[in-house]
């Protein structure tokens, strides 16, 4: 009893180190330690935005506008459609589509109608359609059209219609030839089981009397995650969890009044930051969101100096792409006051090269799905650190724990990021032992698992180490693909960089760097010539013991290398070559 006593005391005193919140210190002036979240649907910002601003551009697609007004009008359209078809609380409308009008239409009418919406990544394979819709039990599948045989291959018996669109839908033909879109989809003959989404809006009454909705226990949202690294499980996400991470966002960013701001949309809105972070958090700011279906660096430049937008939210890969484009220095990009890049680290020297480019603020965030997504970034006017995910956001508590045990370690040790706030999810879909697994209770407070390695500073700034399983074990040593990726990175010749392990009969595992040059160096620069210079810069020890130049890397939908692939990749080779 003594020693059980011993240990409580210890990690009492260990959750002090987090609990006195060190990091508010470090805080934007006005940036507040809690935010009042109401609990309301999440809808009622659409209803908000169009009440005060019903002619205010909402998005902005390719030249096409959607007011406030008219987006609220046919998501209302859509919710009484869906109450046509008995659709309404405890049911789940799946959503096949890139970003565009359409998608926000189906989100929010499905949120009016009182059913949970359930977004698809539209590279999905039919097998992982198939899986989400047999695992969510989707009754509505709301699909683009050019994906209309992958989309029919992986359909289930519990969808009970499609309800098929298409780019052309809200897209003039001249606009569309112009943007290089695809606009001849294959014909849908309209059946029981199959109709056009826009003749549906254009047809149905709104719904005006929503049904009731408990916020912090329904489901807004049923968003997967894990799809890299292995079956994807449904998050969900309740209606108190996405305003919460909207409003937290917003407290951090400081930005004033309403009505004033001009987003880029490239991010993915079927992935949680893209959602949140840009059409939720649009919709709240009402902001004009200028809308790509996929993207295209130029045209987003383009955008930028056109629009004049000002808050961009993307991906490391986004920004390397734009500080590398040919023709950077043609634009005017200077409109732009606060992007944040997340979903996978940003190398120290894009950050800088961007920012001199730009002139603008490119803060590094983080977050998972589990979390709506944001948990951290770096303040917008204060320091940013290298290398740090920055601060934990308003009203959330992180903490770094012993990946193994419900243990809260003292300040400065390296462990498991976890997570406590408003923004947490509920739990997984179905999945009792995965929810046994990230979750856990102590310190009065209920805890989910990130995954990340990560360790506290003084200041209260976080750093990921890296990914659990991604840590390289060579000699007994413990090495950090990404301490070895930031150094890669600074190389001139270096455009993207990856860092796996790969097994050795002597040292267990040797890192391996993959790595995609800059045009203007390739043919120029040797594989030697980069171990060298890494060897020089990071030591004996960490370098990478082989370079392979590769012409790009494995991607995830939101721009996130995947370095599973490559190790999958790895692993089929040396088997294939008899090395293992």
């Amino acid at each position: 009893m003594a020693k059980e006593s011993e240990e409580a005391k210890t990690v009492e005193e260990a959750f002090k180190d987090y609990a006195s919140k060190p990091w508010l210190k470090s805080y934007d002036p006005g940036v507040p330690s809690e935010i009042e979240v109401p609990e309301q649907p999440l809808y009622t910002i659409l209803e908000e935005a169009a009440r005060r601003f019903p002619r205010r551009t909402a998005l902005h697609f390719y030249g096409y506008n959607m007011s406030y007004l008219e987006l609220l009008e046919k998501a209302e359209k859509f919710a009484g459609y869906l109450k046509s078809r008995g659709i309404g609380p405890g049911d789940v409308v799946a959503i096949f589509l890139p970003n565009s009008p359409q998608f926000a239409i189906a989100y929010y009418g499905t949120l009016m109608a009182g059913a949970t919406v359930s977004p698809m990544n539209v590279l999905y394979g039919p097998s992982l359609i198939r899986h989400q819709l047999s695992d969510n039990k989707a009754r509505i599948l709301v699909a683009i059209d050019m994906f209309k045989e992958k989309v029919e291959t992986g359909l289930t018996d519990n969808v009970e219609e499609v309800l098929w669109t298409g780019i052309q839908d809200y897209l003039p033909g001249i606009k569309a030839t112009l943007y290089k879109l695809k606009v001849r989809p294959p014909k849908i003959a309209e059946d029981s089981k199959n109709r056009l989404f826009k003749k549906v809006v254009e047809k149905s009454r709104p719904l005006k009397h929503r049904p009731p909705i408990d916020p912090k226990r329904d489901v807004a949202a049923l968003m997967y995650t894990g799809g890299t690294t292995g079956i994807p499980k449904g998050a969900r996400l309740s209606h108190y969890n996405l305003l919460a991470n909207v409003m937290q966002i917003d407290a951090w960013y400081k930005r004033g009044v309403k009505g004033k701001d001009i987003f880029i949309g490239a991010l993915p809105w079927f992935h949680i930051y893209g959602q949140t972070a840009v059409l939720n958090s649009g919709v709240y700011k009402v902001a004009t969101i200028i809308v790509f279906a996929r993207w295209d660096t130029e045209q987003v430049m383009k955008a930028i100096q056109k629009f004049k937008a000002n808050v961009f939210h993307g991906v490391p890969l986004m920004y390397i792409a734009i500080i590398n484009h040919p023709n950077v220095k043609k634009f005017d990009l200077r409109s732009l006051e606060v992007c944040v890049s997340g979903a996978a680290p940003l190398p120290v020297a894009v950050r800088e090269q961007f920012e001199k480019i730009t002139g603008a603020k490119l803060r590094e965030g983080y977050g998972l799905t589990e979390t709506s997504p944001v948990t951290h970034i770096n303040p917008i006017l204060g320091e940013a650190r290298a290398g740090s995910i920055g601060l934990p956001v308003p009203s959330t508590i992180a903490a770094v724990a012993d990946p193994n045990e419900p243990v809260i370690l003292p300040k400065g040790e390296v462990g498991e990021l976890v997570i406590s706030g408003p923004q947490v999810m509920l739990g997984y879909h179905n999945m009792p032992e995965e929810n046994e697994k990230v979750f856990f209770k102590c310190c009065g407070l209920r805890w989910v698992r990130t995954g990340d390695i990560a360790r506290m500073d003084d200041d209260g700034y976080f750093y990921i180490v890296d990914r659990k399983k991604d840590i390289i074990k060579y000699k007994g040593y413990s090495l950090f693909p990404r301490e070895i990726e930031e150094v890669l990175y600074k190389h001139p010749c270096v455009k993207e960089a990856a860092v796996i392990g790969i097994p050795h009969p002597e040292y267990f595992e040797v890192p391996k760097a993959f790595i995609v040059l800059k045009d203007e160096c390739k043919g120029k620069v040797t594989e030697e010539e980069i171990k060298q210079w890494a060897k020089k810069e990071i030591g004996e020890v960490k370098y990478p013991r082989i370079i392979e130049f590769r012409d790009d890397l494995p991607k995830s939908a939101v721009g996130k290398i995947l370095r599973r692939v490559l190790r999958e990749e790895e692993i089929k080779r040396l088997k294939r070559e008899g090395k293992l």
